[in-house]
């Protein structure tokens, strides 16, 4: 599982790439997050790729004028979930965003229902705040500052 950046040879089949009907809910839809990045210059829209094969989109925030990273999407497609893809990405976007030496830290923001997403999160060591405004709940991952930089 790697991740790729969005570009012309896969757009198209990410914004056609939709939630079943009992998850659509919780999530924009990637087309949505596309048209937001292209708005959005800290916007980092990644392909999920098992092999050459497309099996979500993932997108996060991170300036360079800030500590912090925002995770905004990840989804797998309906077909490719329960292959362990979702605890793949998380830990592929958390190495590309540590990599980039100024984070230190990770937040992510999920429906309180979304106990998949809780799951998911938690066990890659986010912890929950609380609900934003929008009765999103927040989660964050803090890495000590040394750590922040490997």
């Amino acid at each position: 599982m790697r991740l790729a950046p969005v570009d012309d040879t896969n757009r198209t089949a990410i914004a056609a790439m939709v939630l079943g009907e009992s998850q659509a809910h919780f999530l924009a839809s990637n087309a949505d997050s596309l048209a937001e990045a292209e708005e959005d210059a800290d916007a980092r829209p990644r392909a999920v790729l098992a092999g050459d094969q497309l099996v979500g989109f993932l997108m996060y925030d991170a300036s360079e004028s800030e500590s912090e990273a925002r995770i905004y999407r990840l989804m797998i497609a309906p077909d490719e979930q329960g292959k362990g893809y979702g605890r793949a990405v998380v830990q592929a976007a958390l190495s590309e965003i540590r990599a980039l030496g100024h984070v230190r830290e990770v937040s992510i923001c999920y429906d309180p229902g979304n106990e998949a997403a809780r799951r998911l999160y938690r066990a890659a060591g986010f912890q929950e705040k609380g609900l934003d405004e929008d009765g999103e709940m927040i989660a964050r991952l803090v890495w000590p500052a040394a750590e922040a930089r490997r």
